[in-house]
């Protein structure tokens, strides 16, 4: 699947970037692996750190920039696609930095991938880009459109992937939690808050799945657990006091992977649910999923308790 294949990422100095090239050096043979990010200083960790190995390839460059994709897609085979502004507050005070990365880069990708001839893009997704109340969740669902539009288009073949919070990533909840566990109380948003929580292997294999199985315009989500934002407070500092602060703007009480519209066209995998486009109707993977069914946070079968939660604080600690 991987081996002797050229493989470029783009913000592939981020966690997940990181951890895919990881992944992909320990278990596949691939002819190059290209890591595509704008932050030389990054880069430059990376190669002093263990990203050290023939096939390796370090671009500096911007998704904004059109025309650096297209020196750097030259060649190239796969494609993942994880540069984007991520921060919540952040995109809403700077709103059209974000449209330009996160929409007019994801455009600058496609139209890149179909001009050099790649064969497969996965993109990654968000759950804020289900039902979004953000401009960042606006701007990925957009994304979500636009990659799975391209399929319309002979040539390359683009699917999404979509998952939650994760485990250990940068800006994630815990540095903060443990940042202010100091002062001995953390501020909750809402007690009755739930979020996804997915490891970066399980958001790796997911990735590689997709590349396995993809026939175009897919978005693949994975069976994840739950865990209450409450619980995960009180593994980071049990003594903590807790404070409720009331939800911020531009942020949901649970979060959805798929939503009750996408419903009729998802189908359910042992370990994956697949939304396929409207236009798939031919060689369908898996079982249908139940009339009006959706997958929230709150409402999920699979819940991860507090040893849960201490047990992957454990594995994923600094």
């Amino acid at each position: 699947m991987l081996n002797g294949k050229s493989i470029l990422i783009t913000g592939g100095t981020g966690s997940f970037g990181k951890h895919f090239i990881s992944t992909v050096l320990k278990n596949y043979s691939p002819k190059r692996v290209i890591i595509f990010s704008r932050d030389e200083w990054k880069q430059h960790e990376m190669r002093l750190g263990k990203f050290i190995h023939p096939c390796l390839r370090f671009f500096i460059g911007n998704v904004r920039d059109r025309d650096r994709l297209y020196r750097a897609f030259d060649g190239v085979d796969i494609v993942i696609h994880a540069a984007a502004l991520k921060q919540v507050p952040t995109a809403e005070y700077n709103p059209f930095e974000a449209i330009k990365t996160n929409v007019l880069g994801a455009k600058n990708v496609i139209d890149a991938a179909l001009d050099r001839g790649v064969k497969q893009v996965i993109a990654l997704s968000s759950d804020k880009a289900v039902n979004p109340i953000n401009l960042y969740g606006a701007t990925k669902l957009c994304a979500d459109k636009l990659f799975i539009a391209a399929n319309n288009y002979a040539g390359s073949r683009f699917s999404i992937v979509r998952y939650g919070n994760v485990v250990g990533s940068r800006g994630s909840v815990i540095p903060f939690f443990k940042k202010k566990s100091i002062d001995g109380w953390l501020p909750i948003t809402d007690l009755d808050m739930t979020r996804f929580w997915i490891t970066l292997d399980q958001a790796v294999e997911l990735a590689i799945y997709g590349i396995d199985t993809m026939s175009g315009g897919e978005v693949f989500v994975p069976k994840i657990p739950s865990m209450r934002i409450v619980d995960l407070a009180k593994v980071i500092c049990p003594t903590c006091e807790l404070k409720s602060v009331g939800i911020r703007p531009g942020e949901k009480l649970h979060e959805v992977l798929i939503p009750i519209d996408e419903s009729q066209y998802t189908r359910e995998l042992d370990k994956y649910y697949v939304t396929y486009p409207v236009w798939h109707k031919n060689n369908l993977r898996g079982s249908s999923c139940p009339k009006r069914f959706q997958y929230t946070s709150d409402t999920n079968k699979h819940w991860l308790t507090v040893e849960d939660l201490r047990t992957l604080l454990d594995e994923y600690a600094d």
